[in-house]
């Protein structure tokens, strides 16, 4: 008997809504788990070529912790292309002005560096606040700890 490997179609893919709360979660389990949602790992469908990812919330992102060191010794890099246009700014920093940013770059780091993770980015949305806009997309009302 000659077993068939499954290959996810487009109209196979039925995309749905997930909220984490970030509240007292650590920062790099909160991305690996967000980031797991946007590939579509968690699906019986999951192909490695196809997006088959669901849409993911993030609410809390201000409230996320880190261990160790890490708010002082985490530093973020960016070059503006210019002679002496290196940027850098601490995770304490960041976390103050703009935590969305740092959750976002961590899930980013663990998404596909293709045109397929691109994709797979843009599907995820992340808060400061306990609310969000999307609340008629998320028909279910759970929200996942971890």
């Amino acid at each position: 008997m000659q077993l068939k490997t499954y290959h996810a179609k487009p109209a196979d893919i039925e995309r749905q809504w997930h909220v984490i709360d970030g509240k007292d979660q650590t920062l790099g389990r909160l991305a690996t788990r967000a980031a797991s949602l946007l590939m579509g790992k968690h699906k019986p469908i999951f192909s490695p070529h196809q997006d088959t990812g669901d849409f993911v919330i993030v609410i809390n992102a201000d409230k996320v912790s880190v261990t160790g060191n890490k708010v002082r010794q985490k530093t973020y890099y960016r070059h503006s292309g210019y002679p002496g246009g290196l940027k850098s700014v601490t995770l304490g920093k960041m976390m103050q002005t703009n935590p969305t940013r740092a959750v976002e770059h961590a899930v980013k780091g663990m998404v596909p560096h293709t045109r397929l993770g691109n994709s797979m980015k843009k599907r995820l949305r992340v808060y400061t606040g306990d609310t969000h806009p999307h609340l008629a997309q998320v028909k279910t009302a759970e929200i996942e700890k971890g």
